[in-house]
């Protein structure tokens, strides 16, 4: 699998980390049982997620990778909020 860095350009998966899916954070006020399905609660989608990788021997940005699970086909990545 290759992702596009939007700074390195196309690399080999090897380059960067995953790091999991890409999550919406509650509120701060948001109640006890929204912070504990954010904490402990994942889904595992056969199909089109969003998940964060690390572009550990790259530019070490984060990114948002939209791919589908069972063919590995990438469908977008951006730079996750912060990014270089």
């Amino acid at each position: 699998m290759r992702l596009s860095c939007p700074v390195c350009g196309e690399r080999d998966r090897r380059e960067f980390y995953y790091g999991g899916a890409a999550l919406e954070r509650p509120s701060e006020d948001a109640g006890a049982a929204a912070w504990d399905d954010y904490l402990h609660l994942r889904d595992n989608p056969a199909g089109r997620s969003r998940e964060l990788w690390y572009h550990e021997s790259g530019c070490t940005a984060w990114l948002v990778v939209e791919r589908n699970t069972v063919t590995h086909e990438i469908h977008s990545v951006t730079l996750a909020a912060g990014g270089r």
